[in-house]
């Protein structure tokens, strides 16, 4: 009955907000507000009619994520979905290669401008940001960007994120601690290396080697922190809205599961190339 009332009610405000775009176009901000809260009601409460009250979801989440037999080995998902993301960008290059580069022009244009801006943007922030490093951290720099946000966005189809496991966290921050020493002792040499932990004075070396070994640490933290954070917002929503989360969980999902991970992948790149900068001063 009380669902019966609320759609007749709903019903009412539709019309209520045509009427007020109809007759007062001046008034759209309220017309478009009732239209919207008039909609809201009419899809959630007639689907309550039609299927029922259900059961509010339940807020279960784990640090560590579930693992899986697959063909007799016991793999973590976060392994599976990696490798889906993987596959995907995978997929998405041998496209672009076989349509946009078959035959590229020296002038570019259309889907091949599109391209060349996104890698000349990524080479331009890397040389910027770690002058003097050569090609390959711009490649691996647009790589691991392009699988952090592909990982991220697994989570629109209520898949837990790899980057929400901080094993694959720590795994990235990992290659980032290897990247700083690597380019570092490039630079300056084994000796080098060691001797600009004590700089400016040999007191700050014990400090300076601590410092170093907690980056990837720190690194695998932040980003663990913050993609399970997001994650568990989505879920919290989805148990307070209950049988009415609907559309509402889609706009905060376009927030963190889009925009919020575009914000990390910025932050762990830009992380990355300060720490190996500091390596090779």
């Amino acid at each position: 009955m009380i669902d019966l009332i609320l759609i007749v009610a709903s019903v009412l405000m539709l019309i209520a907000g045509y009427f007020l775009i109809k007759h007062f176009g001046n008034k759209k901000i309220p017309a478009f507000l009732t239209i919207a809260v008039g909609g809201f009601i009419f899809i959630t409460r007639t689907l309550n009619l039609i299927f029922g009250p259900q059961p509010a979801p339940k807020l279960d989440f784990t640090i560590m994520p579930e693992r899986i037999d697959v063909f007799g080995f016991n793999l973590s998902t976060t392994v599976i979905y990696t490798w889906i993301a993987m596959a995907v960008l995978i997929i998405v290059a041998i496209i672009i290669r076989l349509t946009v580069f078959k035959n590229p022009t020296d002038i570019p244009k259309g889907a091949q401008n599109v391209v060349e801006l996104i890698v000349e943007s990524v080479r331009k922030y890397t040389n910027t940001q770690a002058h003097g490093t050569g090609e390959f951290l711009c490649s691996y720099i647009l790589s691991i960007g392009a699988l952090l946000i592909m990982s991220a966005f697994l989570e629109l189809f209520r898949i837990r994120p790899p980057t929400a496991d901080i094993t694959m966290t720590f795994s990235l921050a990992f290659m980032t601690f290897i990247f700083i020493n690597v380019y570092g002792i490039k630079r300056k040499g084994v000796i080098g290396r060691i001797k600009s932990f004590a700089s400016p004075t040999p007191l700050v070396f014990p400090f300076r080697i601590i410092s170093d070994l907690a980056i990837p640490i720190s690194m695998a933290c932040r980003l663990f922190g913050n993609m399970l954070g997001g994650m568990i917002v989505i879920d919290l929503l989805y148990m307070a809205l209950g049988t009415n989360a609907v559309a509402i969980p889609s706009v905060f999902g376009l927030y963190f599961n889009a925009f919020h991970p575009l914000i990390q992948t910025f932050i762990f790149v830009t992380l990355t190339l300060t720490f190996i900068n500091e390596a090779i001063e």
